[in-house]
């Protein structure tokens, strides 16, 4: 069964990592994939794939977000599913985070998801249905990182929940996933150091740490159809990190 058949998703952060993984695993199910990302060489690999249109977008921008979610109605008629996945990280310790680090960070992480929710909702009024995904992070439930990042993650928790109660009277549902540390171009310096990758692992109940799939597959239940009486939940991906 393809459980996205005939749906349209944008799924920011397309083009790599987390992203990337959902993008295959949405086309795969039938949907028609707009992969939204700010690579111009990552978009045009992406687009190689059959019923994936890489588009350029910097979700750090209103105008960008606007214009964006016109030109995906206006080639494909609909919005179905908006996945806010597009994020950046750090490794800064806190004494050296300035306002410029932190205005960056929140404007990408946080302002962006925002940003698409406020541009793609009026489609989906329209059409008196659709899902959201924001991804967040385990960080933003947990006591782990004073930093710009747990900031700009718990942020996209309270954006959540704020939009699950908006719009769920239009017919939109907006949920929240929490990854724990996924192997991504974003980790991928965590792998450099073989001591620090044991302790992650030893540290995780499920004795390894995540993989793309494991969030494309959480993702693609609360797109479909599966999850319509689901709205405002907050679903933690992390090997069972953050329940100890």
């Amino acid at each position: 069964m393809r459980r996205l058949e005939g749906k349209v998703a944008i799924i920011t952060g397309g083009a790599s990592g987390i992203g990337l993984g959902m993008v295959e695993l949405f086309q795969q199910e039938g949907a028609t994939v707009i992969a939204a990302d700010i690579n111009e060489e990552a978009i045009a690999k992406v687009s190689e794939k059959e019923n994936v249109f890489g588009m350029k977008l910097n979700v750090a921008s209103d105008q960008d977000w606007e214009v964006f979610a016109k030109e995906v109605v206006n080639q494909f008629g609909r919005i179905d599913i908006l996945v806010n996945n597009a994020g950046i990280s750090s490794e800064k310790p806190y004494q050296e985070i300035n306002s410029d680090d932190w205005q960056k960070m929140l404007a990408i992480n946080s302002f962006g998801p925002f940003a698409g929710i406020k541009h793609v909702t009026p489609y989906m009024i329209e059409q008196k249905k659709g899902s959201i995904i924001n991804i967040s992070s385990y960080t933003a439930q947990i006591g782990q990182g004073f930093n710009h990042y747990s900031a700009s993650k718990g942020a996209v928790r309270a954006l959540s929940k704020a939009a699950a109660t908006t719009f769920g009277r239009q017919g939109i549902r907006v949920n929240a996933l929490f990854p724990g540390i996924i192997e991504t171009p974003m980790t991928q310096a965590l792998s450099a150091s073989k001591e620090l990758l044991g302790q992650l692992v030893q540290a995780t109940p499920l004795q390894r740490l995540g993989k793309p799939e494991d969030i494309a597959n959480a993702a693609l239940f609360l797109a479909s159809d599966e999850s319509s009486y689901i709205t405002g939940s907050e679903l933690v991906i992390d090997g069972g990190f953050s329940a100890q």
